[in-house]
């Protein structure tokens, strides 16, 4: 194979396997927005210096921008569109909407996937550690305050969540 030349790779993204005719170089943004038609993840700055791209590689948030397709192969991708398990908002979207985090709302899907991420690993985060996790997500508008209410809120909603009796149903 040469270089710039397409291959079909096969990335599963939301769950959904998709097949796909790329030169596996290809950053994952532009698959996932051209190829797919998930246009939830946002271009932002081409270099993974302002989040607008986070999406999840097996968990991880990772910048979409500058990941080739072929390192995706084989892992689970999630997207905004992807990010609750269940139907309806994730707890971080209704705690969006709740705290009226979005300003333009550009760099918003970056951001709840990089919070998504840092939710998994400190479920009761500290101010501290939103700082530095979310550090990597640019907001234009200057909402940052407003992301780590909403991240906090989110968290109490998750943790009750957690809590909650499973019913045999």
């Amino acid at each position: 194979m040469e270089y710039g030349e397409d291959i079909m790779i096969s990335l599963n993204i939301n769950g959904e396997t998709h097949a796909i005719d790329v030169d596996p170089a290809t950053p994952l943004l532009w698959v996932i927005r051209d190829y797919v038609g998930l246009t939830g993840t946002k271009f932002g700055c081409g270099i993974a210096q302002c989040g607008a791209c986070t999406v999840h590689l097996n968990g991880a948030a990772i910048r979409s921008c500058v990941t080739p397709a072929q390192v995706a192969v084989g892992q689970q991708i999630t997207t905004i569109e992807g990010v609750s398990k269940q139907r309806g908002l994730h707890p971080l979207q209704q705690a969006w909407i709740d705290e009226q985090v979005p300003q333009c709302g550009y760099c918003q899907s970056g951001q709840i996937m990089s919070a998504a991420a840092l939710l998994e690993e400190y479920p009761s985060p500290s101010d501290a550690e939103i700082d530095r996790v979310m550090a990597g997500n640019i907001c234009r508008c200057g909402t940052y305050p407003r992301i780590r209410k909403g991240i906090k809120r989110a968290a109490v909603a998750i943790n009750a969540l957690d809590k909650e009796p499973v019913s045999d149903g």
